[in-house]
């Protein structure tokens, strides 16, 4: 069997391209795989290349690497195209997102799915993914591409309603993540798990979650989930031992919902109305909401990964333990039959009955020679579809402005973002879009600075 070529668009986020490869590489039918680096950084490109070498090299790899700062030429000929990149970086962009907001009385806590911070990162983001797509349309119309870019339901959305023809899937960590966590709270094998997982991007609910029993049975989690949160012994400290983010959202909404969540509490605080109000530090404390999450996060991070940069450089061999990404397990399945199945985002057609058809959806999905194929779950728990329509309304029409460059639907898509509404006013929401518009400018769309 022939070699794929692997195009990674974003290449200078190195860590995201070590988690992927460092996966790629311990596959047997994807050793030989010819891998296309590109990125408009050259220094963080050579970066990423020294590190990929490496990471070849200690795997047993052997295929061709190739380095670009043009995306059509990375794209010539690609199999499978992983995007991975953030328009505007941690600076300027989402230093701005999260000042300006700020200045206006909103807090946040990671901006980039929802509200003020999601609506502009959708901005600044889409118009790229088109690019994408009309270049893959040109040079490799056959290939598929692997999203990991946030928002991801709103560029997932955006792409299907322009390019419907490009092979997709939306990719994100947070169900077989939080599955993870959810064992470690309970002291269990993740093995042991079985779980049915649907409904839309960083707000899907495990429908069922159960563990195996030594008789060979299944038994539901929730009950143990519910438990131990109420003895104190859940939620545990996360993966990243990140003290600020105690996970205390979640388990309440188990409590209030029957159903836990699949992102963080820190990104659920803010999709919601009912933990971040001015003046309630009793409910930051209470829930134990990390603010500026994000912002401190990119400093820690990039601190962090140029001290291992350093090493890396040094080091003979880069040995890492396989990431939870599902970036491999599809490319695998796809290229050899070997079915699979994976979380993926993908268009509401007739896979959830009681959300709006043609919205960006998060459901399981067989992966095999026969392509991605997403799995029919019917109606969500009415509750649960309510609860997931507040963030649809946002996602619809901030794709429905970007679709018409129609900048009144960007401010009517902020009026009905659920936490910005319980914070401010009409006019105040107004006057909050059109600052960050402006504090923006270049980065975004020339048709939202029109008169």
């Amino acid at each position: 069997m022939s070699a794929p070529k692997i195009t990674f668009i974003g290449a200078g986020s190195t860590i995201f391209v070590k988690n992927i490869l460092g996966d790629v590489f311990h596959r047997p039918a994807l050793k030989s795989a010819h891998i296309a680096l590109m990125d408009i950084d050259e220094t963080r490109l050579e970066e990423s290349h020294i590190v990929v070498r490496k990471l070849m090299d200690s795997a047993g790899a052997h295929g061709d690497i190739t380095c670009y700062t043009d995306r059509k030429s990375a794209l010539k000929g690609a199999d499978f195209v992983v995007v991975a990149f953030q328009i505007g970086g941690y600076e300027p962009c989402t230093v701005t997102d999260f000042d300006v907001c700020k200045r206006h009385g909103l807090e946040q806590t990671i901006a980039d799915t929802l509200g003020p911070g999601g609506i502009m990162r959708a901005l600044r983001t889409i118009p790229h993914l088109w690019q994408i797509c009309e270049d893959m349309t040109e040079v490799c119309p056959n290939a598929t591409m692997l999203n990991y870019v946030n928002p991801m339901a709103m560029n997932t959305w955006a792409m299907y309603a322009r390019y419907p023809h490009i092979k997709q899937v939306g990719l994100c960590h947070s169900v077989q993540g939080t599955a993870e966590e959810l064992a470690r709270d309970l002291d269990l094998d993740p093995a042991s798990l079985r779980y049915r997982c649907a409904g839309i991007n960083h707000m899907a609910f495990y429908l069922s979650l159960e563990k195996k029993t030594g008789e060979g049975d299944y038994v539901s989690l929730y009950p143990d989930l519910l438990k131990a949160y109420e003895q104190g012994t859940a939620p545990k400290p996360n993966a990243h031992g990140n003290a600020r983010c105690e996970n205390i959202v979640r388990y309440e909404m188990l409590k209030k919902l029957g159903y836990f969540v699949t992102e963080s509490s820190e990104h659920f605080a803010e999709y919601t109305p009912w933990f971040i109000k001015p003046g309630r530090e009793d409910l930051i404390e209470r829930y134990k909401v990390p603010l500026d999450e994000y912002p401190k996060r990119c400093v820690e991070q990039l601190a962090t990964w140029r001290k291992e940069l350093e090493e890396y450089k040094s080091a003979d061999r880069i040995d890492i333990k396989p990431s939870h990404e599902y970036a491999s397990t599809i490319i695998n399945a796809l290229w050899t039959g070997e079915p699979s199945v994976i979380y993926g985002n993908v268009r509401n057609d007739n896979l959830i009955d009681n959300l709006p058809q043609g919205c960006c959806v998060e459901v399981p999905c067989l992966v095999d020679s026969n392509g991605i194929q997403p799995t029919h779950i019917g109606t969500l728990p009415s509750h649960l579809a309510a609860l997931m329509q507040t963030n649809i309304n946002v996602q619809h029409l901030l794709t429905e402005a970007i679709l018409t460059e129609n900048r009144d639907r960007v401010y009517h898509a902020a009026l009905l973002d659920p936490h910005t509404a319980a914070v401010l006013g009409i006019d105040e929401i107004y006057a909050l879009i059109d600052d960050l518009i402006a504090a923006h400018g270049d980065w975004l769309p020339a048709w939202l600075h029109r008169a």
